[in-house]
């Protein structure tokens, strides 16, 4: 016989259940998750016995529903674990191992006018953590407005936080702070920390999907508190019927290599939905670009204008002889006259300005073999942007360019849409606001990829929402910037002083791939302005900054000048079958070792801070029993970056085997470069 049970019988019946338990497959991690005596549901982790994430609220306080926080119970778990290998079409390597953990724990609230349920999804791999809430479709909210979430994250122990502040006007394009963890107000994620007693841990989230960006907020001692990016309509976050929160997500390793070589968000978001990308192939370009940015050219139409047909087909013919797949182009459309920025409202993506053929560049640029790579800047107006979307990706399709940089130059708070969420209906000439990180940009992004990815096409978008994994789902979602480029060497000074280049590795590069930019070997920007970096530092970006499209940016007279680095430009891979941190301290320096994907060469190199070090470079990766040729590009003895003597270079050509060693000086903002040939 059958037995039904009405959902109020049910209810009646479940047995609350005591505190729940999950470990890492190595039994090193272990998360406990429970409810305290207020029925506040919580969870803690400990890292070999000793508590590193004490016990951290959950919760959510909506706009129009009850705040739920307190009066819950334990009624239901669920175990689950998983050991798999997945390939990446292209990455940091090229298998990804997925194994971990699951509990799926089910809080209900125990109160006469609310009987809501929250699903927590908990993963504990060997290296971190990642959870998730699952809201089910509910008749007591089937809408859910989520004004806050009230996630928290206590960390067990003093300690180093290296932090960009979230929530200002130049986005995710700031300096980091590296600061006592009390130290730190807002943050964006990654927010990296280093404990006492050595633990590494990184705080992010993954699978960010029609959902708003998460900041992490500190409201005591080292207690952090989600906080997420605000939205014109009120609410931060709207949802309808049953969905699921993005994964809030924690590194957690013995070291640095540890910390930057794992897969913990990739692994959280689901498998590539797109099937076959081939049509994007890893590469490096060149640009029409740092002529704008160094303000030679000009991205507005007149005598300075820097993309003209005449200039485009001159950086097309360098790009042939020197065997750079793509030249990107700025400026070759209608709307960069007056001020675009934070603007966008007379763009065009299908108009060139007079001086530029585009149906006669890229026709020149196919029969030379080369590849364009569009640009589509809408100066943070998506309203624009959406309305020509499709117009704008058929023109590329139709003209054979396959990877698209996007741009949305605006002030932080300052993204113009004609609505909150993209389902929604427009009513002419109605402009709101949003952030760049805030659940409808967030929507935004998605179908700029999605579309592009119908027509064959990539995307690299500038001023972005945060990476948090996405690209495994999508693999046309190559790289982004969303971090303080390149781009401001040329602006001042030592703008980016010597040790931004290795913070990034252990900070904004856990997110995934960046447009970091590399490349310039004259070492100056605008008026001169020197660069914080030797020569031999651009080539280790190289190895250090990963990207599957690395530009070398510097102009082509410049990079000519330069034969021996560009050689190694030319050689380097944007595609590798592994990677490993083989030396490193967050902030200090990172010297990474890398495989290429398509042949047995291995490819050494980093960057540097301010302090010189003498390194020894252990070859123990190597294949056993194997010679290899090491062509060196590396520091001079009197490089530093704060004289002229930072174009001092040195090269080398030794043998090495595995179980080998290379001494190398590291200058002050100086790094190394090496590649390993089988002989």
């Amino acid at each position: 016989m059958r037995l039904l049970l009405s959902s109020a019988a049910l209810l009646a019946v479940v047995t609350p259940l005591a505190a729940a338990e999950v470990s890492s497959p190595d039994g090193r991690l272990t998360v406990e998750m429970n409810v305290d005596g207020d029925g506040v549901p919580f969870y803690r982790v400990e890292k070999n016995g000793k508590e590193v994430i004490a016990e951290s609220d959950l919760g959510f306080t909506f706009t129009d529903a009850e705040t739920m926080r307190r009066n819950f119970e334990v009624v239901s778990e669920d175990i689950a674990s998983s050991d798999t290998t997945w390939e990446q079409p292209w990455g940091e390597r090229r298998f990804v191992r997925d194994n971990h953990n699951e509990l799926l724990i089910t809080f209900r609230e125990t109160r006469e006018t609310s009987q809501r349920t929250l699903a927590v999804r908990m993963r504990v791999f060997d290296d971190g953590i990642g959870f998730r809430y699952e809201f089910p479709e509910s008749d007591q909210m089937p809408v859910a407005r989520i004004s806050e979430e009230l996630t928290e994250f206590a960390i067990a122990e003093e300690g180093t936080a290296w932090w960009i502040q979230g929530g200002d006007w130049n986005r995710y394009e700031y300096l980091y702070k590296q600061t006592p963890i009390n130290g730190v107000s807002i943050a964006h994620t990654p927010m990296t920390v280093r404990l006492e007693d050595g633990t590494h841990m990184a705080f992010h989230e993954a699978a960010l999907v029609d959902y708003s960006g998460m900041w992490l907020r500190r409201i005591e001692g080292n207690r952090f508190r989600a906080m997420l990016a605000p939205s014109s309509r009120g609410p931060k976050v709207v949802r309808e019927g049953a969905f699921n929160t993005p994964w809030r997500t924690i590194r957690i390793t013995d070291g640095p290599a540890g910390l930057v070589e794992s897969d913990l968000e990739l692994n959280l978001n689901e498998p590539n939905a797109l099937g076959d990308v081939s049509y994007f192939e890893p590469a490096k370009y060149i640009g029409i670009w740092w002529g704008m940015i160094s303000n030679r050219w000009t991205w507005a139409q007149g005598e300075r204008h820097g993309a003209t047909t005449a200039r485009a087909k001159e950086y097309i013919d360098f790009a042939a002889e020197h065997g750079f797949r793509g030249v990107l182009i700025e400026g070759w459309n209608i709307g960069w006259d007056g001020n675009w920025f934070g603007n966008g409202r007379d763009y065009s993506f299908t108009e060139s300005y007079p001086d530029f053929d585009l149906e006669q560049v890229a026709a020149y640029a196919k029969s030379k073999g080369v590849r364009i790579i569009g640009h589509h800047e809408t100066g943070g107006n998506i309203d624009v942007y959406e309305k020509q979307l499709e117009a704008g990706l058929d023109l590329y399709q139709r003209l054979g360019i396959d990877v698209i940089k996007t741009g949305y130059v605006a002030d932080g708070g300052g993204i113009i849409s004609c609505n909150a969420d993209i389902n929604d209906p427009c009513e002419d000439g109605k402009e709101v606001f949003e952030w760049h990180d805030g659940q409808r940009q967030v929507q935004h992004h998605l179908k700029v990829v999605k579309e592009a990815a119908k027509r064959g096409i990539a995307i690299n978008p500038h001023e972005p929402i945060k990476a948090t994994g996405l690209r495994r789902t999508y693999p046309n979602w190559v790289a982004r910037e969303g971090a303080r480029g390149q781009e401001y060497n040329a602006w001042g000074a030592f703008s980016n002083g010597p040790d931004h280049d290795p913070t990034l590795v252990y900070t904004r590069m856990l997110s995934g791939p960046m447009d970091y930019t590399p490349g310039v070997l004259g070492l100056v920007g605008d008026n001169n302005y020197p660069i914080a970096s030797t020569k031999a530092k651009q080539l280790g970006l190289y190895l250090a900054i990963y990207s599957p499209i690395q530009m070398a940016a510097d102009f082509i007279e410049s990079l000519a000048a330069h034969p021996r680095e560009l050689e190694f430009i030319k050689q380097v891979p944007a595609d590798w079958a592994e990677s490993k941190l083989i030396a490193g301290a967050v902030g200090d320096y990172a010297i990474f070792a890398r495989k290429d994907r398509n042949s047995a060469d291995w490819y050494v190199g980093g960057v540097n801070d301010a302090t010189e070090r003498t390194m020894e470079l252990e070859f123990d990766f190597l294949e056993e029993g194997q010679s290899y040729t090491a062509k060196i590009w590396k520091d001079g003895p009197e490089a530093t970056y704060l004289t002229e003597k930072r174009h001092d270079i040195a090269y080398d050509t030794v043998t090495v085997r595995k179980g080998d060693s290379y001494t190398v000086r590291l200058a002050p903002g100086g790094g190394v470069a090496i590649q390993l040939k089988p002989q």
